[in-house]
């Protein structure tokens, strides 16, 4: 399964770049583990903003 999970990242990753924007490794960890439901969605939202600056 998570090889599966891993080509699905890659594949929405690469859906978005061609968008014209970056998906860093990071954040794919992140959605990596919240599909796993090593984290929940409130933590990766956290996560998200305050890597992109945004306290509130």
């Amino acid at each position: 399964m998570k090889k599966a999970l891993d080509k699905s990242i890659e594949n929405a990753a690469a859906s978005v770049e061609m968008e014209g924007f970056h998906i860093d490794e990071q954040s794919k960890l992140w959605c990596k583990q919240l599909l796993l439901k090593q984290i929940t969605i409130e933590e990766y939202i956290s996560l998200i903003k305050q890597k992109a600056g945004i306290s509130a």
